[in-house]
């Protein structure tokens, strides 16, 4: 069973920079595509990255796409978020996904493509 838990969120000053880290106590992530979402108070969450299994195509949202990576490493079960010129409006929970793909190039993009999550991590960028 796929156990996600996400770090590295925390206090930033906008202009910083944080990596965030999601990592699998369960089993291999190499099975699973994943993806990295993020939901501020009061809205819906919204999809910022996603990458396949063997990290060779990674898709990021428009609004940070300047300033986010995602990548991953399979020999740590691990999928990272680098996020640089951190903005006050990128202030939300962070959370990461997984969607298992069996190896397949599938991208998966939407909330409802991905059916395990992590609890989330807090991101909080102060002005």
């Amino acid at each position: 069973q796929v156990q996600l838990v996400e770090s590295g969120g925390g206090l930033v000053q906008a202009g910083g920079s944080l990596r965030l880290s999601c990592a699998d106590s369960g089993r291999t992530i190499s099975n699973y595509a994943m993806g990295w979402f993020r939901q501020a108070p009061g809205k819906e969450r919204e999809f910022v990255a996603a990458i396949t299994w063997s990290g060779g195509r990674t898709y990021i949202a428009d609004s940070v796409k300047a300033r986010f990576t995602i990548s991953r490493d399979n020999t740590k079960n691990t999928v990272y978020l680098q996020m640089n010129s951190l903005k006050p409006e990128d202030t939300a929970v962070y959370y990461c996904a997984a969607r298992t793909v069996y190896r397949s190039s599938y991208l998966p993009r939407q909330v409802a493509d991905f059916g395990s999550w992590g609890p989330g991590t807090q991101v909080t960028v102060s002005s």
